[in-house]
């Protein structure tokens, strides 16, 4: 999708959001002209980029990825390795973009999904690739909004307008009920639901996408033009949410919520989208 630049008003002070994320304050920002995919990229084109490159990915290089515990049968979960703060991810051997619940699993009836369990240096090789790169933080939020200002989601602010699902995100009690009525428990196709008003599909839930910005939270009220994050730091910037995100524990579906990863990381719920220059 060609977007025009502009200025919108970014980030937020929701009183639903995370100010120690850095989702505020909200401030004037101008981006230029750019191009970005209507949809996240999918298991069918990582796939060819696999076959023209041999890539391998990170969790492939590294033999294991997380995965959602509750995809897993027994045998899986019983010694997996769980981080303390979230038990419900379990460390699986051989859980790879082809492969993602582990042995056993595949992308049967899965193309049209977005590839997962890549880290920010996978996305950034296909990038290099597609000869496109990843979106900017500013551009990412930019092209979610939709041309909304200051709207909780790409949509505006109720979560379920008439009762209608809009997004893939978790319903239940998180995170041992998922009642799916949005109709997916785990990754929807990259062009489920309808799209906002830049025709962008899923830019809330479904999975997390990688942003080209280093990780930071202290923002300057000033405009600014064409932001790209701090010059430093470990960490990646992640934004949209996943299906596993859930208003009692990570509402992080809304447009302005956001969050970091280190660039070598993956996880059975983290993708991505590509950008170009207009």
């Amino acid at each position: 999708m060609l977007l025009p630049g502009g200025t919108f008003l970014m980030g937020t002070s929701d009183a639903d959001g995370f100010s120690e994320d850095g989702e505020g304050p909200v401030r004037k920002v101008t981006v230029a002209s750019f191009r970005i995919d209507a949809y996240a990229v999918t298991n069918a084109r990582f796939a060819r980029f696999v076959e023209a490159t041999g890539h391998r990915t990170e969790a492939e290089r590294f033999g294991w990825s997380y995965v959602f515990a509750g995809f897993l049968p027994a045998a899986l979960r019983r010694g997996a390795a769980r981080p303390p703060q979230t038990p419900w991810w379990c460390g699986v051997q051989d859980a790879v973009w082809h492969a993602p619940e582990g042995p056993g699993s595949s992308l049967k009836d899965r193309t049209d999904h977005p590839v997962v369990h890549v880290s920010w240096n996978d996305a950034a090789a296909y990038c290099r690739w597609a000869g496109a790169r990843l979106p900017t933080e500013a551009e990412w939020e930019y092209a979610a909004r939709g041309g909304l200002e200051q709207r909780r989601y790409p949509w505006g602010d109720e979560l379920t307008p008439g009762g209608e699902h809009r997004c893939n995100i978790w319903q239940g009690s998180f995170p041992t009920r998922n009642t799916a009525e949005d109709g997916h428990r785990g990754t929807a196709p990259v062009d489920a639901y309808e799209p906002n008003g830049y025709g962008l599909y899923n830019t809330s839930g479904n999975v997390w996408e990688w942003c080209a910005d280093r990780w930071g939270t202290r923002h300057s009220e000033r405009p600014r033009a064409n932001p790209k994050g701090p010059s430093q730091g470990s960490s990646r910037v992640m934004r949209g949410g996943s299906y596993l995100c859930h208003h009692s524990y990570c509402n992080r579906y809304r447009v302005a919520a956001r969050t970091a990863n280190t660039p070598d990381s993956s996880t059975g719920n983290l993708g991505f989208r590509c950008a170009w220059d207009a």
